[in-house]
Order: structure tokens, then C-alpha cells, then sequence
């Protein structure tokens, strides 16, 4: 079968990448986490400052369940932090808010990729469940119509990786703006907030580059087929 050939070998250094990128998110997370900031207040609480300060007073900060689950959703106006984050004075959790509040902040101001971002969900969604099965199926029945229109369709996936990297280094760039010109970091605790949301983005690259080599893969092996 395709997927025992040697383009397998072409996804490997993508997926090293996501197992080192979420260790790596772990290991910093947990020694942030166990760093208090002098400001000595909840995420929670600065991070509805934060947006109050920055003239934004559409997006409700809420709670929700389980560990680094936060996000923010442009749809709804709302700001969740995980259990983790909501209450803790940390480093990382005042890292992790600030890093939501400035998607809040690219939505109120228009950022065009994020708004692409937005924009293409829907349509990625639909693409990423149709993808593998047309390809699959155009190889099986050597209809090189069909694999096309499935690499076509995993494309869209790549894309939307690909247009998440600007919208989440945009928003750790604005995170620590925000924290450092409000008063709410030190210095010191400000290196350890860029080390907190640099391992983060870590996830996003190992996600974009997975999905390119992915892309790649699925193009040589129907390039195979036809010759």
C-alpha cells in the first residue's frame, strides 16, 4: 500500500517536530506556572483590564475546563481560560490571557489574517473530512480526476496552518506589549512570558510544516501513479 512506501519518511521530521514543540510547551508551562508575579492579581482579572484599557468592552471573560484549553472566539466575543489559568497569578497564566486578549484585539481592530482565518473555517472543516477519503478512493480507482480534487481539498488545511502563524506570533507580540507598557511584568517576569508564549508558537510551526510535508507527500505519490 501508499502508505508504506519511502514518502512516509517525508512526514517524520514533522511529527519530531509536534512531539518536541508539545514537550516543550509542557516543560515551560509548568515552570511558569509555578512563578508568581509580583502584581500578585488572577489572569482572569488583569486580562479583563487589559481589554477594558486597550477600549474593549465586547468580549466577556469566562472559565472553561481542562489544562491550556484557552481561547478565544471572534464568533461569540468570549475569552475562556482554563482552570489552570483563570485563578493563577502566574507568569504563564498571565502569558496565556494576555496571548488570548490580543486575538480579542486583532478582531476588534480588523487584523486581515485573522480575519482570513476566520473566514475559512467553515470551508477547511468540510475540506480536512473530504480529503483523505476522494484521494483514497481516486487511487484506488486510478481516477487521477479524484486525487486531484482530494489534494486540492487537503490544500485548503495547509492553508489555514499556514495563516494561523502571522495570527498567533501577531498575538504574543501584542500580549507582551500590552503586559509590559500596563505595568503588570517586570522585567524579569517578562522574559518568562516571551518563554511561555515562543514554546507555544513552537506548536503552530510543527502543526504548518507537518501539513506542508503532508501536502507534499500525497502530491509525489499521485505523480507516482500517473507516470
Amino acid at each position: 500500500m501508499f502508505y508504506f512506501d519511502w514518502t512516509i519518511w517525508l512526514i517524520i521530521p514533522g511529527l519530531l517536530l509536534g512531539i518536541w514543540a508539545q514537550s516543550r510547551v509542557s516543560s515551560v508551562y509548568h515552570r511558569y506556572s509555578r512563578v508568581q508575579t509580583r502584581l500578585g492579581r488572577p489572569a482572569s482579572e488583569v486580562v479583563a483590564e487589559l481589554l477594558r484599557r486597550n477600549g474593549n468592552d465586547a468580549v466577556t471573560v469566562g472559565r472553561v475546563n481542562g489544562s491550556l484549553t484557552d481561547h478565544y472566539n471572534p464568533a461569540t466575543e468570549t475569552l475562556n481560560l482554563s482552570e489552570g489559568v483563570f485563578d493563577s497569578a502566574s507568569v504563564a497564566a498571565l502569558g496565556i490571557a494576555a496571548h488570548e486578549a490580543g486575538h480579542a484585539m486583532q478582531k476588534q481592530e480588523g487584523y486581515v489574517p485573522l480575519m482570513l482565518r476566520t473566514a475559512i473555517v467553515p470551508a477547511v472543516n468540510f475540506c480536512s473530512g473530504l480529503s483523505t477519503p476522494l484521494f483514497l478512493i481516486g487511487l484506488l480507482f486510478t481516477w487521477e480526476a479524484l486525487t486531484t480534487i482530494g489534494i486540492i481539498l487537503f490544500a485548503a488545511s495547509t492553508v489555514f496552518a499556514l495563516v494561523t502563524l502571522p495570527v498567533e506570533f501577531n498575538a504574543s507580540r501584542r500580549a507582551v506589549r500590552m503586559l509590559t507598557e500596563g505595568g503588570y511584568v517586570t522585567r524579569d517576569e517578562e522574559e518568562g512570558v516571551r518563554a511561555v508564549l515562543n514554546a507555544a508558537a513552537l506548536t503552530y510551526v510543527a502543526a504548518a510544516v507537518t501539513s506542508l510535508l503532508s501536502l507534499l507527500r500525497l502530491v509525489l505519490i499521485a505523480r507516482r501513479r500517473r507516470d
